[in-house]
């Protein structure tokens, strides 16, 4: 298990470098120190006119797990946000020591509610005191410390977030035929995961074709797929929407 969780929030601006770009950028920077880095994933959060984004509102986050220490991770991160962010951003930062965070329950449930209902500031930096978390604003209204927060709980659920980018597998636009024992030994998968809650056994063929991409479920970076006429395929846009 990770040590650290790291999210943000409120980076970008139209025709700007978008938040998820950012956040690898920081979980690459972090790597350069020493340890280790998971995949980026990308929380959507509630839509609503009283809350301002970009595009989505959508929070990233990632794990790390090294020998810095939450005053040299924040450092780090902050340059990065400040050198990078979008002038007209607001940006969030969030990072909780795991092995410390005594009441996991309130941070999830703040993440499920910042998908749902419109959070304040307040809200978030009473909690982030109550459980210890580092909140920072840097730049604008500080609005995306809500965001930020929310990513970490929406993490830490093990069920929410697709992860950024999508999955390099030798796919093509015509569908191809793949063993799940073949996909998983390529590294970044821990899974595939059926729409209905099913794991696939490594023997099993899935089809592949178009922008594969993977989410988080049951703690597990998992590739989604659906059963379409008799054969398993990756999940549509749509059913990905459910993370």
């Amino acid at each position: 298990m990770a040590e650290w969780l790291i999210s943000i929030d409120d980076t970008d601006d139209i025709g700007t470098k978008g938040t998820g770009e950012i956040a690898s950028e920081i979980a690459a920077l972090l790597c350069l120190q020493g340890g280790s880095v998971s995949l980026v994933t990308r929380h959507q959060l509630y839509v609503h006119e009283d809350i301002p984004y970009t595009s989505h509102n959508s929070a990233m986050c990632f794990a790390y797990d090294g020998p810095l220490s939450v005053a040299e991770i924040k450092a780090l991160a902050v340059a990065h946000l400040r050198q990078e962010s979008a002038a007209a951003a607001d940006p969030g930062l969030a990072i909780v020591h795991l092995p410390q965070l005594d009441d996991a329950e309130a941070l999830l449930t703040f993440g499920k509610a910042a998908k749902q209902q419109v959070l304040t500031k307040t809200d978030a930096y009473q909690l982030a005191q109550q459980l210890n978390i580092d909140l920072s604003e840097h730049g604008g209204t500080g609005q995306g410390v809500i965001g930020a927060l929310a990513g970490l709980g929406l993490r830490l659920s093990g069920n929410d977030g697709r992860v950024k980018g999508q999955l390099q597998l030798g796919q093509t636009e015509v569908p191809r035929p793949f063993k799940v024992g073949d996909l998983l030994q390529q590294g970044e998968l821990e899974g595939v995961l059926a729409t209905d809650g099913l794991w696939l056994q490594p023997q099993d063929e899935v089809w592949l074709c178009g922008k594969v991409k993977a989410v988080m479920a049951q703690g597990r970076f998992a590739l989604l797929v659906s059963h379409v006429d008799g054969r398993w395929c990756n999940a549509s846009k749509l059913q990905l929407k459910e993370y």
